[in-house]
């Protein structure tokens, strides 16, 4: 994305790249970059927007504590914003990516402090924070933690204390029980229920 007088605009080359990834025809693009600027014009969207943007789409859920591990999935840059090409590739990647795509955006989700790997601190956090939006009842702590050292082991093939992309994406995708069920529980909170 270009400035001009300060101002965000959508450069031929940003348009051009998004009707690649997106789907979209050239209008379409155009038209939700103009709706992503009038509702923010500095062209970045601010934590607080997004728990907005959050609620009103999760409005039956408590999302707050998942919200920031989903902000995470947009702000691929790490700047603390999401700009309209960070909103428009994850959004189009969770609708239509292939599922190697869509895994690596989830990973971002586990990878608490972005450092391109998860530990079973930031592994046994997500769950307890998946399982507060999830489940109404909530599930005793020793649930949690068993649920999470186990997806953990699953996960970290050689078990050096950390989870890569690459074992992440192999355990969602092999006949691992417990990656592929935490994986599909952050794609249910894309997901409307009564859909």
């Amino acid at each position: 994305m270009g400035s001009k007088n300060g101002k965000p605009v959508l450069r031929e080359e940003d348009v051009a790249a998004l009707v690649k990834s997106s789907g979209l025809d050239e209008d379409q693009v155009k038209e939700s970059f103009n709706a992503f600027i009038a509702e923010h014009p500095n062209g970045k969207m601010k934590p607080k927007d997004f728990r907005e943007m959050m609620s009103k789409a999760l409005p039956k859920k408590d999302a707050s504590k998942m919200e920031k591990h989903v902000f995470r999935i947009y702000d691929s840059n790490n700047d603390g914003y999401i700009d309209f090409s960070e909103f428009m590739l994850i959004f189009f990647i969770m609708s239509d990516g292939t599922p190697e795509e869509v895994l690596t955006k989830i990973f971002r989700v586990f990878d608490v402090n972005s450092d391109g790997t998860i530990t079973q601190k930031e592994m046994t956090k997500l769950i307890k924070d998946m399982y507060g939006l999830l489940k109404s009842e909530d599930p005793n702590l020793a649930a949690k933690d068993l649920i999470s050292k186990s997806a953990f082991a699953e996960m970290d093939k050689d078990q050096d204390g950390k989870v890569t992309t690459e074992e992440f994406i192999a355990a969602c995708m092999g006949q691992d029980d417990l990656s592929k069920m935490l994986a599909l529980k952050v794609i249910d909170i894309f997901v409307d229920d009564d859909a």
